[in-house]
């Protein structure tokens, strides 16, 4: 055996056994966390691995990025066999791989693959180090800058490699096979012949170091999702969009007081994290100046996670081991602003390109720090005001229908007469005194479009969406128990809200006695009447509307289009935000954020929603479809100045116009 071959035996079995170490260690970690699963519909999960994983579906969200990281991606997989034929001829001096070192068409594929990669690391380059785009800040960026260097190293040392053996004539391929590394050869096939078999010796060299080196930095950093992401998107959570798994529970205590106490799955999360921002670029918390950033959230658990990891699996106690065990999740690790700071508006997991889910952990760290009553008084106040009287205004039980006195004919009270459907009103609707006057109109809409409707009346208690959210799953349950405990003893066939809080939740985390009941938002059922012939609007009103996407109706249910039908069926031309349906700005009421102090902010996410459409053309309108959308924006009209220039309705408002 050659001296080059002994050492190239050794470095590859020094690197290989230091990333199996570190990669053992990282696993270990993840052994301490609770378990998770049971994983089914693997053919939905194989499925999702062509899709997200080689077709990087989600990356394309963000065009160029997107585009760049997907031929660095496809350079991984396509040029690991010339990384294999590196060590393997190194070891074995003439080696050439079979058909994958030898067959022309191969060949020529990782020859252009490996200019496309460097073309795409020197974008990456660029926008690190010259662009520095906002979502990058607080990652890692000398680690990426560093590794996007290292690609590029092996990328040209490849290309200088076979071009020189092109003009040596001692390639497995013809020329032609390798016309990237030939151009790369030219300018130096005037050396002599020992000078180009001493580069290639130089070049070889600088390769296969930097592949050895960049192997056992893999499980200590961000580049870790080269192992873990495929596993992350193979085992995602196949539940029904946004619904929140019930709270875990350590020695009576809800919640989530150590970071070994998140499921194992969750850990895989963090380390599939690539730090790329896309959830900090869309995250209204951040963008409003609040100290959350779901990126440096999941980073800051990852990093928890190797040192606490470390200090548990420790054979000996010393200073440094108590001091890391002393740790307080939520004080030292993630503080209580960052979590009260989630509007739990879901824009940062429909980001995220590897499912990272970032909601489920912050809420299971709301629910310990309520366990320990570690809120602001407001939001305090208002769960007292949901468990005395079961609204979020304090305000009693036979209230709730008072609204309802100037409607005429009287709805049906359907605990008492059946009907066909039954309307859950919510607190919103039903208590707020800006909105009395929409709901009765929905109502006149209702029956003009002759729906046979019913409601609660007292007897319907807050949904207990924005409940859960805030942490609070004991409250959660005894509003559900009691809603569904009314709903049981009445009979309808299906359901409507106006509220897509209370929407999703009745649709995704209600269990109806194993019934199956449709739920609809109010535009759902406005569409199917219009579209039937049902309801026949009498005039086309020709606003220039823009229409605002609530996150619990768009992100977490995906209904996008009937809202716009029905204004386009209304005769209104709707003009599209910049951040409209999946990618639409939340309004910064959600997640119980509407029950809390509102803390230092730049810019309130309403305001920035404000200035966004009344930025656009010819727009006179700002329609909404959600009541809490109604309060937020009306005020934010008002704060911001433009009430002279954009008018707030609900979109029933227009559509009782039109009839």
């Amino acid at each position: 055996m050659t001296l080059k071959a002994i050492l190239v035996l050794i470095a590859f079995l020094v690197s290989l056994a230091v990333f199996g170490y570190r990669l053992y260690r990282r696993f270990e970690h993840l052994r301490l966390g609770r378990p998770a699963g049971p994983f089914t519909h693997w053919g939905q999960r194989l499925k999702a691995l062509g899709v997200y994983v080689l077709g990087q579906r989600r990356l394309f969200r963000f065009l160029v990025p997107g585009t760049a990281h997907f031929f660095i991606f496809w350079g991984f997989v396509l040029l690991f066999p010339t990384i294999l034929q590196a060590i393997l001829e190194g070891i074995f001096p003439g080696f050439v791989l079979p058909i994958l070192g030898t067959f022309g068409p191969i060949v020529l594929l990782q020859d252009v693959m490996a200019l496309a990669v460097a073309v795409a690391v020197l974008y990456g380059l660029y926008l690190r180090v010259i662009v520095k785009p906002e979502r990058y800040r607080g990652s890692h960026q000398a680690e990426g800058t560093l590794v996007l260097c290292f690609i590029l190293t092996i990328m040209l040392g490849l290309l200088l490699m076979n071009g020189l053996r092109q003009n040596l004539g001692e390639s497995p391929v013809a020329a032609y096979w390798q016309p990237i590394s030939t151009l790369v050869g030219l300018p130096f096939a005037g050396l002599s012949p020992a000078a180009q078999l001493a580069l290639i010796e130089v070049f070889y060299w600088i390769h296969l170091s930097v592949v050895l080196v960049f192997l056992p930095m893999l499980p200590g950093g961000k580049h870790f999702h080269v192992v873990t992401s495929a596993f992350s998107v193979l085992l995602r959570n196949l539940e029904p969009v946004g619904k929140l798994p019930p709270a875990p529970q350590f020695e009576g205590v809800a919640g989530v007081k150590h970071v070994e106490q998140f499921t194992w799955h969750q850990m895989l999360d963090w380390y599939s994290c690539t730090e790329c921002g896309r959830c900090q670029e869309v995250c209204p918390a951040y963008a409003s100046g609040l100290p959350l950033s779901p990126k440096l959230l999941i980073m800051n658990l990852r990093a928890h996670l190797f040192e606490r990891g470390n200090a548990l699996q420790a054979s000996s106690g010393n200073g440094a081991r108590q001091a890391v065990l002393d740790k307080e999740l939520t004080v030292d690790v993630i503080p209580e602003d960052v979590l009260w700071a989630c509007t739990t508006c879901f824009a940062c997991d429909q980001e995220c390109p590897l499912f990272v889910e970032h909601i489920p952990p912050i809420v299971d760290m709301r629910r310990y720090l309520l366990t320990q009553q570690r809120a602001d008084a407001m939001l305090t106040g208002t769960l007292a005001h949901l468990r005395r009287y079961g609204n979020s205004f304090g305000q009693s039980p036979k209230k709730r229908a008072m609204w309802s006195r100037e409607v005429t004919p009287k709805i049906k009270d359907i605990r008492r007469e059946a009907a066909h459907t039954l309307w859950f009103v919510g607190d919103y609707a039903s208590y707020s005194p800006a909105l009395s006057q929409i709901t009765r109109t929905a109502a006149q809409v209702f029956q003009q479009a002759k729906l046979d409707f019913g409601v609660l009346y007292d007897a319907e208690h807050n949904a207990g969406n924005d409940v859960r959210r805030v942490g609070e799953e004991g409250l959660f349950e005894l509003l559900a128990m009691k809603n569904k405990a009314a709903l049981d003893k009445c009979q309808y066939e299906e359901i409507i809200t106006t509220d897509p809080h209370s929407y999703h939740t009745l649709k995704k985390e209600y269990e109806f006695n194993g019934k199956s009941v449709p739920i609809y938002h109010y535009t759902e059922v406005l569409d199917r009447a219009i579209s039937t012939g049902q309801l026949q609007p009498n005039r086309q009103l020709g606003y220039t509307v823009t229409y605002h996407d609530p996150c619990y109706l768009g992100r977490y249910n995906g209904v996008y289009d009937p809202p716009r039908r029905v204004l386009e069926a209304i005769g209104c031309r709707v003009v599209e935000m910049p951040r409209n349906r999946d990618r639409a700005l939340c309004c910064g009421a959600g997640g119980g954020r509407i029950w809390m102090e509102e803390g230092t902010v730049k810019e309130r996410p309403s305001h920035a929603r404000i200035r966004e459409a009344a930025a656009l053309d010819g727009v006179q309108v700002l329609v909404v479809a959600c009541p809490k959308d109604v309060v937020m924006y009306k005020d934010a009209v008002k704060t911001t100045g433009y009430e002279d220039r954009l008018v707030v309705k609900d979109l029933i408002e227009l559509v009782h116009e039109a009839l």
